[in-house]
């Protein structure tokens, strides 16, 4: 009979092997809004206790902090090393990423041009809610990979996130450059989520894997960072300041989540993306906007309270936009 301590052993010096690949096919047509449930009502809780208990807004910023900073981080570094990051094979998602991107920057920053719909907006309030047309909620963007295309979709929204993250949040500044405090460098390179991308994608290109005996610690530290940010984002949903500047909040919340998905899928046939590619892609493109979005507005002498409605509309429309995306554009 073995020692107790050699199983032991052998569990933690025994190098992670992947597992074998698959064909790559689209996942089989599933009832995406019944899928989804578990994350939005996490999100719905979230709002709940914080509206009616105790555990108000002043409880819920020190969490959004420990996601954001440390538990968001481990689970993007975690995601991307834990298995051998093909480049060439993923250069075409990146692309796609950045070209979609780029549509929704565009169709965004057009909208005090445009005859029929300018002369109805506030440049200023433009300048803070431009932002929500392309930005993205990371928590339910890995949520949703994770559920539709398992470890492999985890690792390439993790990609998609880290390349469009730095691209997104200098959008998002540039039209509030004026009143900016902080210089474009400084806010990129202190970002959390960059630094975990960066290093990840240089750990895995290095050849490194990722200890065996610290997975079970990174996959819980993983699943805390899901449930928390998508109760956190939940927590911080608002619909008070709507009542104004409706136009163009109807106006980026269309780009946001019909515009923009759209584009998603004809990016995906323009770059040839995978069945697996183009299903991240298309959750990527039609996830809610980013929660921080309002933070940002309001640091910088916006009206903060107007972007976190749209914030929290987003939020609700992504329960829509995100089956619409998956279940309706999907090629079959």
């Amino acid at each position: 009979m073995l020692p107790l301590w050699q199983p032991l052993l052998a569990s933690i010096t025994t190098p992670y092997k992947p597992q074998p690949s698959v064909p790559d096919c689209y996942p089989p047509r599933v009832n995406y809004a019944q899928l989804l449930f578990p994350d939005f009502s996490l999100i719905l809780l979230g709002y709940l206790i914080c509206r009616y208990t105790a555990l108000n807004r002043p409880v819920w910023e020190p969490v959004e902090s420990l996601v954001y900073y440390f538990l968001f981080p481990v689970l993007l570094f975690h995601s991307i090393v834990k298995s051998p990051l093909d480049l060439g094979a993923t250069s075409s998602l990146m692309g796609a990423g950045w070209a979609t991107g780029l549509a929704g920057i565009a169709m965004a920053y057009l909208l005090p041009h445009l005859p029929w719909l300018g002369r109805k907006i506030n440049a200023r309030d433009h300048a803070s809610s431009a932002q929500i047309a392309f930005r993205f909620n990371s928590f339910i963007g890995l949520a949703i990979a994770d559920k539709v295309a398992g470890p492999q979709g985890l690792q390439l929204i993790a990609v998609l996130i880290g390349v469009c993250v730095p691209l997104f949040n200098v959008a998002a500044v540039w039209p509030m450059a004026k009143h900016a405090q902080l210089g474009f460098a400084r806010e990129l390179l202190r970002n959390p989520l960059i630094i975990a991308t960066a290093s990840g994608l240089a750990v895995n290109l290095l050849g490194f894997t990722f200890p065996v005996w610290l997975e079970p610690t990174a996959t819980r530290l993983g699943a805390a960072s899901l449930a928390l940010g998508l109760m956190a984002a939940g927590a911080g949903m608002q619909l008070g300041a709507l009542a104004r500047a409706k136009a163009l909040g109807v106006s980026v919340l269309v780009i946001r989540h019909a515009l923009t998905p759209m584009v998603a899928l004809g990016v995906a046939l323009l770059f040839g993306l995978s069945p697996t590619q183009t299903t991240i892609l298309l959750a990527f493109s039609a996830l809610p906007t980013a929660s921080s979005c309002y933070v940002l507005a309001a640091r910088m002498g916006y009206d903060g309270a107007y972007v976190a409605g749209l914030v929290t509309l987003s939020t609700l429309m992504g329960m829509v936009s995100l089956p619409f995306a998956l279940g309706v554009l999907r090629p079959i």
